[in-house]
């Protein structure tokens, strides 16, 4: 599994994205669709139509690695986007998405956090 440092941002591209795409592919779109740094360490992460192949991109300090994982049987759950399609997940949300666990719905324990200490 991925490990993942306390900063580390997680977003989702929504839209059906062609797994053929590699490095430069899943790069364009990263570039398209989300205002952040590519080179920023944060994960980016893409679809199949059927939504049953996920792939991962991120920059490892050095260069551009791509994880992925494609189901034998089932899907990954499709969630309610925003108005561009795109939003970001925490690692916890990514490692329920890639376990099977359904997150819409579900509702999380109220929990301390540095940047939102009042935060319900």
């Amino acid at each position: 599994m991925i490990t993942l440092a306390a900063a580390t941002r997680i977003f989702v591209y929504t839209e059906a994205t062609d797994m053929r795409k590699s490095f430069d592919g899943l790069s364009g779109l990263v570039k398209e669709h989300f205002q952040v740094d590519l080179f920023s360490g944060h994960l980016f992460v893409f679809f199949n139509r059927k939504r049953d192949y996920v792939k991962i991109l991120v920059w490892d300090c050095d260069g551009l690695a791509i994880w992925s994982k494609r189901l034998e049987s089932g899907t990954f759950e499709k969630l309610v986007t925003d108005e561009q399609g795109n939003f970001e997940i925490d690692s916890a949300g990514l490692v329920m998405m890639l376990r099977g666990v359904q997150i819409e719905g579900s509702q999380r324990r109220r929990r301390y956090s540095i940047d939102r200490p009042h935060a319900a």
